[in-house]
């Protein structure tokens, strides 16, 4: 999430709650695309992490960049967090390990995708080279030690570092060591929402294996091809999975909300102030009830705010998060959008996906989910291979991005984003297996040429 919003709208009743849900329900023609990236910064001559303070780190990038940019800053207090595009919506904002996260802004098609991030590349590694740094495009920090991982002056991380450790093993290093890259899509109606979370949320495993690119932590391979989402695993479950009861008769976007209203909140804040009420319940906060509010009501953005503290597979919130997939090299980052806008924005490719997926059932996506981090593309659901699933998937993405007709001066349609993804196909080998393949041979058994190999250029 790009920035932490205050509004102080109040909410006295469940179903305000509910409606502000449904308020993203928009017709299709103004259906948009919103992709976000995640990259590691390191410093190239030494490949060591940046740190926020000082006149060669993180601080003076986000200063370097809201010079070109004329973007707002945001702020923490008095440290710059981030910045925000008052004219189209985008935003760049700070993981907790110092990730630096493009939020872009909602457009219309695939090719202003890419156009927008190779305007932000282009002015990041402007600034980024003026200071001695680089980044990297990989799932999961690949040689820094949790202790060696900056750490970001966030009020909300703060509160973040302290709970994970109580409700799972893995939860720093999803905060401190990872990195990821997601596209958020619109729905039109409620039903149009629950078919699209079903069928995405069925499907995370596949995008997962597809676009697995984290292999190796500490210096050494760590026996998994997306170890990032095997972190997810144990991060907190409250939060995080596959949440089953999307496939439950009956959801909607009130069940949804009734699972939040449980969800441990993290943080109230208040003006520039975030109060730790970590573990407590908004269903308290609803009611009046808040042990550090008592006697008040929630605000808009106090739902808002715990809306993003929901870690599923696919998120809701006025639109739907695609979150299974690890960050990496450019041609990836555009697939990504791709793969998703070809099965969701078309109702017959919708229909095919859902078909797919449609009688697995919550074992089955269970088991996938479980085994797909270490399995990759070897992964399987009834004596079918993850490979020739997505094989199947990719003709389905491909029909819908076809039917879309979203062409630019060239003839060019958004098909040919998918190209990433048919070469995994046709070869079996995912980025995982290609670095693994770098490190025994060429790189003798060194991760220190993947700073080189996969640096943005």
């Amino acid at each position: 999430m790009a920035r932490d919003i205050s509004d102080t709208t109040p909410i006295e009743r469940r179903d305000e709650l509910v409606a502000y849900l449904d308020a993203g329900s928009k017709p299709r023609d103004r259906f948009r695309i919103g992709t976000e990236h995640e990259k590691f910064p390191f410093r190239p001559n030494s490949n060591e992490p940046v740190p926020y303070e000082g006149p060669r780190g993180i601080e003076a990038l986000l200063k370097g960049m809201q010079e070109r940019l004329g973007w707002d800053p945001i702020f923490d207090r008095d440290k710059i967090i981030g910045l925000f595009d008052p004219k189209k919506g985008g935003a760049i904002s700070l993981e907790p390990g110092g990730q630096f996260e493009l939020s872009g802004a909602p457009v219309e098609n695939l090719h202003e995708t890419a156009e927008e991030l190779d305007a932000h590349l282009k002015c990041a590694l402007e600034v980024a080279d003026e200071l001695g740094m680089a980044f990297l495009a990989l799932g999961m920090s690949p040689l820094w030690t949790r202790a060696e991982t900056p750490v970001m002056p966030k009020g909300r991380y703060s509160i973040m570092t302290r709970y994970m450790p109580k409700v799972g093993t893995r939860g720093l290093d999803m905060m401190y060591r990872t990195s990821t890259v997601q596209v958020n899509l619109d729905f039109s109606s409620e039903s149009d929402m629950v078919k699209k979370l079903r069928t995405s949320v069925a499907l995370q495993p596949l995008a997962t294996a597809l676009f697995a690119n984290s292999p190796f932590t500490e210096g050494e391979p760590n026996g998994f091809q997306s170890m990032r989402s095997h972190i997810w695993l144990d991060t907190d479950n409250n939060r995080s999975g596959m949440i089953p009861f999307a496939f439950e008769s009956g959801m909607s976007f009130d069940r949804y909300v009734e699972w939040a209203l449980d969800v441990p909140m993290y943080f109230i804040k208040r003006g520039d102030e975030y109060m730790d009420v970590s573990g407590t319940s908004f269903r308290d906060l609803l009611a009046g009830k808040h042990p550090a509010l008592p006697g008040e009501k929630p605000v808009l953005s106090d739902w808002v705010n715990h809306l993003s503290t929901m870690f599923p597979e696919v998120r809701l919130k006025r639109y739907l998060e695609m979150r299974g997939a690890d960050a990496g090299p450019v041609p990836m980052l555009n697939a990504l959008p791709a793969f998703w806008v070809g099965l969701l924005y078309d109702d017959t490719a919708l229909d095919a996906a859902w078909d797919m997926v449609k009688l697995w059932t919550e074992e089955e996506r269970h088991i996938m989910r479980r085994d797909v981090p270490r399995d990759g593309l070897k992964t399987s659901i009834r004596r079918h291979s993850f490979r020739d699933l997505a094989r199947e998937l990719l003709k389905i993405s491909r029909f819908g991005l076809e039917r879309r007709a979203r062409t630019i001066k060239n003839g060019d349609d958004e098909t040919h984003f998918l190209e990433p993804l048919d070469r995994i196909i046709e070869t079996g080998k995912t980025q995982s297996d290609v670095l693994l393949e770098l490190y025994r041979g060429d790189w003798k058994n060194s991760v220190k040429p993947v700073f080189k190999a996969l640096a943005y250029r």
